[in-house]
């Protein structure tokens, strides 16, 4: 007994030898969240960028006078960004303007009702009772109460925590986590509260970010439900990209040195222990701890030059396409993010997840950021960000082929839900298609990386440590996929740097 006691009260582990170099290959959000904690705590820090910005897959596209986001369009969990800006000593708010978006999202239906969401719970009881019936308004409120739980019992056990060995998960928060029932499945627990399709759609569709049906994942995913429609959503005046322009700037303020164009090719190692990295332009740049911001399979295969077994069996997320669609356009029953339901529900992840095809009956996120912020595009025209989940590059789709057809029917779906007019009013796009994240550096061209099912979840994640002094950052590895956690996983690695206690602990649990 004394040994387990011993063993689960023992310390994450941490790199070895020296650490006062630190080197951070890709200047993702990750890759900016572990660089502002290192050098918050006195480290010489470098960023090696092959991008002209920063960001990663928050990027930038700048078109015709428009302004696009690339990547994540929704962002929630504002606290961890604003942790990142007090690990320098600096208030996120002289950096980065942040307006909460309200509502976070209007859901439309294939019946004509729309429900808008709110994340005061009382008001967004008050929506579903107008446009559902009470019953379902009391339902919502014991849903809230089921995901605070959630939220309470996984942060500071299950994702704000580096874990080693599954005997780190025996906490009593585990127990807790089974007495309200986060390992079954997530479908069936979400309608233990709510009975009505709609907003069980609208408090499930989630689980796509993490790869996974909602009939398959697990309960415990209701938890982005939380960060997501509980929490709130905020948009940063200039767009998405503001928040990683923001984070470097600070970071080169307070000393961080970033090398942008260039691109690192491998790591150089000495048995176990990495001594440096390699530029495509043969720039050797030396470190005692070397922290990979690429896609986790892919910093294995081209920076190490290996892939483990464990990493070459991952299965992955669906994929997506993205139509960036300046327009002259403008429609006023939409808000800033919009989520058009088809009829299939079970039937969309059926297609994408089990058969790896396109959606026959497609359900969409359209987000019209300019609704918020009119100065991304000129004067009197509208950015429409259109995603469509789609399979990953596991199925069969040649999308070089594919991409332009599959653009017109995107507009042919959007049309018909209401889009009257938009394709004909497009003055410049940029389609992203599964092809298209793969070409930049994402495994199998799948955006929302490796899947969230059990076994590739927590401690059963590649691991972010390797080796005596290489540590990985970003959605392949720990805690996983989306803003939030992509920000925690910066800080994760600055602790396998730091040790635990080091680290500047994110207020946004508390």
């Amino acid at each position: 007994m004394t040994n387990l006691l011993n063993i689960l009260s023992r310390d994450p582990q941490t790199v070895s030898g020296p650490n006062e170099n630190i080197v951070i290959v890709g200047a993702g959000l990750a890759g900016l969240s572990a660089a502002m904690r290192l050098r918050g705590a006195g480290k010489n820090v470098t960023v090696v960028e092959r991008e002209s910005v920063p960001g990663g897959r928050a990027g930038l596209l700048q078109k015709d006078g428009f302004s696009f986001d690339t990547g994540p369009s929704v962002l929630t969990m504002p606290d961890l960004i604003a942790d990142c800006f007090d690990s320098l000593g600096e208030d996120m708010q002289d950096w980065l303007n942040l307006k909460p978006v309200e509502p976070l999202y209007r859901s439309f239906y294939p019946d004509g009702s729309v429900l808008d969401v709110h994340s005061d719970p009382a008001r967004m009881a008050v929506e579903i009772e107008q446009i559902i019936g009470p019953e379902e308004a009391a339902g919502y409120l014991k849903y809230v109460d089921f995901v605070s739980k959630l939220y309470k019992y996984e942060m500071k056990d299950f994702i704000d925590r580096n874990i080693d060995s599954p005997l780190d998960l025996l906490t009593p928060n585990l127990m807790r986590l089974i007495q309200v029932g986060a390992f079954k499945k997530l479908a069936p627990k979400v309608s233990q509260y709510l009975k009505d399709p709609r907003t069980q759609r609208v408090y499930s569709f989630q689980a796509m970010y993490a790869g996974l049906s909602p009939y398959k994942a697990l309960a415990i995913y209701a938890v982005i439900a939380y960060m997501d429609s509980v929490a709130g959503v905020y948009f940063p005046e200039g767009g998405m990209h503001a928040v990683p322009r923001a984070m470097a700037d600070a970071a080169t303020e307070h000393g961080v040195t970033f090398k942008y164009n260039t691109e690192v090719v491998t790591v150089e190692r000495t048995s176990r222990r990495a001594t440096a990295v390699i530029t495509k332009d043969g720039e050797r740049i030396p470190a005692d701890v070397v922290i990979l911001n690429p896609d986790l399979p892919i910093a294995y295969r081209d920076l190490l030059g290996h892939t483990p077994v464990s990493v070459s069996r991952l299965t992955y997320s669906p994929s997506c396409a993205v139509l960036l669609a300046g327009s002259s356009a403008k429609f006023n029953k939409i808000a800033h993010h919009n989520i058009h339901f088809g009829n299939s529900w079970r039937g969309v992840f059926d297609d994408l997840i089990k058969h790896k095809k396109l959606m026959s009956d497609p359900s969409i996120l359209v987000t019209n950021p300019t609704r918020s912020d009119p100065s991304l595009a000129p004067t009197g025209k509208e950015i429409y960000y259109i995603l469509f989940p789609t399979p990953n590059l596991d199925s069969n789709y040649d999308w070089k082929k594919l991409g332009p057809r599959y653009r017109d029917e995107m507009l042919r779906v959007l049309e018909e839900r209401g889009y009257v007019g938009l394709t004909e009013s497009i003055v410049t796009e940029a389609l992203t298609t599964p092809q298209d994240w793969a070409d930049q550096g994402m495994e199998r061209g799948a955006p929302f990386a490796s899947a969230h099912s059990f076994f590739q979840t927590g401690p059963f994640r590649p691991k972010n440590l390797y080796g005596e002094n290489i540590v990985f950052t970003g959605s392949g590895t720990t805690p996983g996929v989306g803003v939030p956690m992509v920000l925690v996983s910066g800080r994760l690695a600055a602790e396998r740097v730091l040790g635990k206690d080091s680290s500047y602990k994110s207020r946004a649990w508390s």
